[in-house]
């Protein structure tokens, strides 16, 4: 068991680390995509706003389970004990 609470504990360290930097990059790059996307004929403008929605909302899922990352963390560590 002990194996299992360090692997989640890595895994709450390396969100912590990375999550902000990627949320942030993820969330100007479908920006910028979706602003692309309306200098395109219509043929194609739903394909890139698909993308930079994608993007925008994955963006912000990072962030929130960023935010959640220690309390997701320390309920798992003790269920696992």
């Amino acid at each position: 068991m002990a194996s299992v609470v360090g692997l989640v504990e890595s895994i709450k360290t390396t969100l912590l680390m990375l999550g902000p930097s990627i949320s942030i990059i993820l969330i100007v790059l479908g920006a910028i995509a979706y602003g692309l996307a309306q200098t395109q004929p219509a043929e194609n403008r739903g394909k890139w706003q698909s993308m930079a929605m994608g993007m925008i909302i994955g963006g912000i899922i990072v962030a929130a389970l960023t935010g959640a990352a220690q309390l997701i963390a320390d309920t798992s560590s003790t269920l696992l004990k």
